[in-house]
């Protein structure tokens, strides 16, 4: 059974934007089979010149080697063109999308670069371990790590430990919301926001999943990251990668919530944002409902990602 939607905005496929259309249509028909992982990773790796533009020029870059629990693992660092080299920046650590199953620091690299200066703020990107390789709570475990790093090297860095914020997009978002619960009650990492695009908040499937055809996700996509990632049912439950289904939401920090209205995904992330709200969190919700899953990180096709941005920027603005 399916929990009552408290929809905003139901889509059809008509009323798709005509970019995202276009872009449906340029794709090809989907495999009998489910890709491998490793197909999949290389078909995002094959997709990513078309998807995104030039990169921008920042003021910086650096590679990082974090040690994890379970081993080493990189990020990397990025600083606003605008800059000043002397100034103790906020930073915002952030966890690509991909289903923790594909995706990495060059998938994201437009985004992160964009948004540090859009922002004028540093941004660390996380390598995370990926599933099926790595199951839960492997990305998860990592995550916490980096933030923790982030706050603890803020000297090297040159940010400002106090307006640290977590963001990501999809599993990236999930991830996100996942580091503000377990780092809530941290007194060395004090997070000033939570940037959530798209994020998975549930794995157990209790809100209405709507499309099986025609979107960048589908239903059963979905299902295949998760279980890759989580093939444990009952585990599903863990607030670790359901924070939908944590017992308390109380004493996070702001979030902001961006949905895409043809995305599988939405029904749950407006039920955390409601949910956010109601337990007296600060919450700003942005909804894109002609944009598809995946669209802040395909600027070159999908001009409606820099609208996106344009709100990561004036949150962060606000809440740094």
């Amino acid at each position: 059974m399916t929990a009552a939607s408290t929809f905003t905005f139901r889509a059809s496929l008509g009323d798709m934007d005509p970019e995202s259309s276009a872009y449906m249509a340029l794709q090809p028909p989907p495999p009998a089979t489910p890709p491998t992982p490793e197909m999949a990773r290389e078909g995002m790796r094959r997709a990513r010149p078309f998807n995104q533009p030039d990169l921008p020029h920042v003021a910086m870059t650096r590679e990082y080697a974090v040690p994890g629990k379970g081993g080493t693992f990189q990020v990397r660092y990025y600083r606003g063109v605008r800059t000043f080299p002397d100034e103790a920046l906020p930073v915002q650590v952030y966890f690509h999308g991909g289903g923790w199953v594909i995706g990495d620091l060059d998938s994201h690299d437009w985004l992160c670069r964009a948004v540090a200066n859009a922002a004028n703020c540093a941004v660390v990107s996380v390598d995370y371990r990926l599933a099926p390789e790595h199951r839960f709570p492997a990305a998860f475990d990592d995550a916490v790590t980096a933030t923790q790093w982030v706050a603890a090297h803020a000297t090297m860095l040159n940010v400002d430990p106090s307006r640290i914020s977590v963001g990501g997009d999809s599993a990236g978002g999930n991830l996100a919301a996942t580091v503000a619960l377990a780092l809530r009650d941290d007194a060395k990492v004090k997070l000033r926001a939570q940037i959530l695009t798209y994020p998975i908040t549930d794995l157990t499937f209790t809100y209405d999943q709507r499309f099986e055809k025609g979107v960048a996700l589908t239903n059963g996509g979905m299902r295949d990251f998760i279980d890759h990632y989580v093939p444990g049912i009952a585990q599903r439950r863990d607030w670790r990668c359901s924070p939908l289904l944590a017992p308390s939401l109380k004493g996070l920090p702001p979030a902001l919530v961006i949905l895409a209205g043809f995305d599988p995904l939405y029904d749950e992330g407006e039920a955390y944002a409601t949910r956010l709200k109601a337990e007296g969190v600060a919450v700003t919700v942005k909804h894109f409902p002609g944009q598809m899953h995946g669209f802040v990180s395909r600027p070159k096709l999908l001009p409606k990602s820099l609208d996106a941005i344009a709100d990561i920027t004036a949150f962060m603005a606000a809440h740094s």
